[in-house]
């Protein structure tokens, strides 16, 4: 017998979006203290604490801008901003798996936009 898993939705998230989330699930755990949480969910928590640094209107601003550009995608753009690459060559990375590149032209003014949100 197989089972088939299949995909139902999909939504990308900032981790400003995520740390409201898991906040929700921190409280919950507050409330009932001898509900444990789980490793990754606990890692999750930690992760999102230490890396959130925007508010959710800034970060979905920041993903806003991003999407502005003609060869940033969506889940592109929310890679960017949970990433904050600070020079080309994080930049590239991030489109290492796209079948395009961008021009060091376009590369510096992206990273522009990520200065004024770093």
């Amino acid at each position: 017998m197989t089972i088939f898993k299949r995909k139902l939705d999909e939504e990308y998230l900032t981790l400003a979006e995520t740390k409201e989330l898991l906040a929700d699930i921190e409280a919950e755990r507050a409330a009932d203290p001898d509900r444990e949480l789980r490793y990754e969910l606990h890692r999750a928590i930690e992760h999102v604490n230490r890396f959130s640094e925007l508010t959710v209107e800034e970060s979905q601003e920041f993903v806003d801008e991003l999407d502005g550009f003609e060869k940033i995608d969506e889940p592109t753009a929310y890679k960017i901003a949970n990433l904050k690459p600070a020079n080309r060559d994080e930049l590239r990375a991030v489109f290492a798996q796209e079948r395009y590149s961008l021009s060091g032209d376009e590369l510096d003014e992206v990273l522009d936009v990520v200065a004024r949100y770093a």
